[in-house]
Order: C-alpha cells, then sequence, then structure tokens
C-alpha cells in the first residue's frame, strides 16, 4: 500500500470520525435538553441513536484495518450509516426548535 493512498484513507477516517463526534455531540446537548423537559419519547429514541453511533465507531475501528479488497465496500457502509445518523439527529433537533 502506498503512502499517498495510507494518507488518503486517513484522511477519510479522520473526516468520518470528525462526522461521528459531532453527531454523539449534538445527541449528547439533545439528550439534556429532553431530560430538562422530561420528554420521555425523545429520550428512547436518542438513546437508540446513541447504540447506533457506538455501532459506528466499532464499524470505523473495522475500516480502519480492512483490507484494500473490501476498503471500498466498508467505507461506504460507514458512510451511510454516518449520513443517517446525522438525519436522524437533524430531525430530533428540529422537534426540539419548534417546541
Amino acid at each position: 500500500m502506498s503512502a499517498t493512498t495510507n494518507i488518503a484513507k486517513q484522511a477519510i477516517h479522520d473526516k468520518i470520525d470528525s462526522q461521528v463526534k459531532t453527531v454523539q455531540a449534538k445527541l449528547e446537548t439533545l439528550k439534556a435538553k429532553a431530560e430538562t423537559t422530561r420528554a420521555n419519547a425523545e429520550l428512547k429514541v436518542i438513546a437508540d441513536l446513541l447504540t447506533k453511533k457506538m455501532a459506528i465507531d466499532q464499524r470505523l475501528a473495522e475500516l480502519r484495518t480492512s483490507a484494500d479488497a473490501k476498503y471500498d465496500q466498508a467505507k461506504s457502509d460507514v458512510e451511510s450509516r454516518v449520513a443517517e445518523l446525522e438525519a436522524s439527529v437533524r430531525g430530533i433537533e428540529a422537534k426540539f426548535k419548534s417546541a
């Protein structure tokens, strides 16, 4: 594996890791708001999303060690999971903004 490929993969990993950390921070903020307002339904959704975030963390760790043959598929899987998680978080944020 070339140094350029390693650098490109590291940049991808860093980008995804940054997205996941941003989502986690938003989820923690939303969780605090939900606890303050006793929004039980939202707390359950947030807990489910935090579980999904942990699964993404595991997939990201697997991505870092995946072989070239499986790298692109693993990368696509992680990126789609992150996009889905981000969309879910935006939906919860919108509920809190409208409340």
